[in-house]
């Protein structure tokens, strides 16, 4: 059986060490091939990217050799897929090497889209990329008071970011010396401040308490940098000093070339995984078009469920388990304490107050992530 996993990202690096270790029998003896294609060598913790906004990690810890995060087995390729032919089980590379498959898993990720709002890209900072924290940090550190605005499109990847930045924020100008001369303003778009019911209960108090003021029921229309004003499409506005921005995601354009989804993401199977139409062929992680959140323990649960499944189907001819939603979102809550939300399909999340401890779990997952990306976690 040809498996071929897309993308080498922490769900389809995840999935790849999992079925090389179920099916260790099974590639050793030919009777399994799993091949990876990437269109990187490098793997990125990509939540370390909120911490380089604010100084608190270097853009190189965010790295480590996606080869030598593999289990021997894994055939690796630095190709990106540009073509799905699924009508003949195969995929075509930037290379032009055509790859049969028997399961074709797809994890391509997502990306932020500034340019969908006029002047966002133009006049706000983010922190999705290095190139785009790293400015952020710079524009931060020289940043000398007046009105920060964060603002929030949805979907976006890493549900808590929009929150666990203001709250950093908070911290980063206060330990500057400047908290004073600094006032906070968040925008999201829905009637509450997250999506999350529950979270946002919790949050609210917490935002009243720091001094935050806040506006819901704002999406983003335009950004006027020569005015500094935000306007929203319900007819509201804001002035800015600095803007913040959590854009709006996209799935990646490979997905949307191909047809393969709206928007790039694909339409997948809420329990099973697989694409909608599409027996053999299995989405993780942002790709999907689940209800669920975009994080990177969603790619990890998703993908230790469908690494069951696929090895079940090697060795039994049918999958065994459901993917029940499960999601597990650290929360930085500012001045080192955070909290956690924890939810599936059925069970909503229900924060805690914020402790020192779970914020120190949370500092010692950015170290155990690379275990975590292994599978041994």
């Amino acid at each position: 059986m040809k498996i071929v996993i897309v993308g080498g990202g922490m769900g389809g690096t995840i999935l790849g060490n999992n079925l090389a270790r179920r099916l260790h029998h099974e590639l050793r003896t030919g009777k399994v091939r799993i091949t990876m294609l990437s269109a990187s060598d490098r793997h990125m913790y990509q939540p370390g990217l909120l911490y380089v906004a604010v100084g608190s990690m270097m853009p190189d810890e965010l790295y480590r050799d996606q080869a030598g995060l593999l289990e021997p087995g894994i055939v690796f390729h630095v190709d990106p897929v540009e073509n799905f032919m699924l009508d003949k089980r195969q995929v075509k590379t930037k290379s032009g090497a055509v790859h049969d498959y028997d399961v074709l898993v797809i994890a391509t990720g997502s990306r932020a889209v500034m340019d969908s709002i006029p002047g966002l890209a133009e006049n706000a900072e983010t922190f999705y990329t290095e190139e785009s924290a790293v400015r952020m940090l710079k524009r931060l550190r020289g940043f000398q008071g007046g009105r920060v605005v964060i603002t929030v499109g949805v979907p976006h990847k890493c549900p808590m970011a929009p929150l666990e930045i203001t709250f950093m924020l908070h911290d980063f100008f206060k330990e500057r010396g400047i908290g004073d001369k600094v006032q906070l303003h968040y925008t999201y778009p829905i009637g509450r401040v997250h999506s999350l019911e529950n979270v946002a209960k919790w949050a609210a108090p917490e935002f009243d308490r720091l001094g935050i003021t806040y506006e819901t029921l704002f999406n983003m229309k335009e950004v006027d940098g020569k005015t500094k004003t935000l306007t929203s499409e319900e007819g509201s506005s804001c002035k800015f000093d600095l803007l913040i921005a959590i854009p709006a995601h996209k799935g990646m354009e490979v997905v949307e070339k191909n047809g393969l989804g709206q928007n790039g993401w694909i339409p997948t199977n809420r329990t099973r995984l697989n694409m909608e139409g599409q027996e053999n062929v299995f989405v993780l992680g942002d790709t999907t078009n689940l209800p669920i959140s975009k994080a990177g323990s969603t790619a990890h649960f998703e993908a230790e469920a469908l690494g069951e499944n696929i090895a079940a189907m090697v060795k039994v001819g049918s999958p065994v388990r459901d993917y029940d939603g499960k999601v597990f979102c650290f929360i930085e809550a500012g001045k080192d304490r955070a909290t956690y939300a924890m939810f599936n399909y059925t069970t909503p999340p229900d924060p805690k107050a914020p402790t020192r401890a779970v914020h120190w779990f949370k500092v010692a997952y950015n170290k155990l992530y690379w275990a975590s990306a292994r599978g041994l976690l």
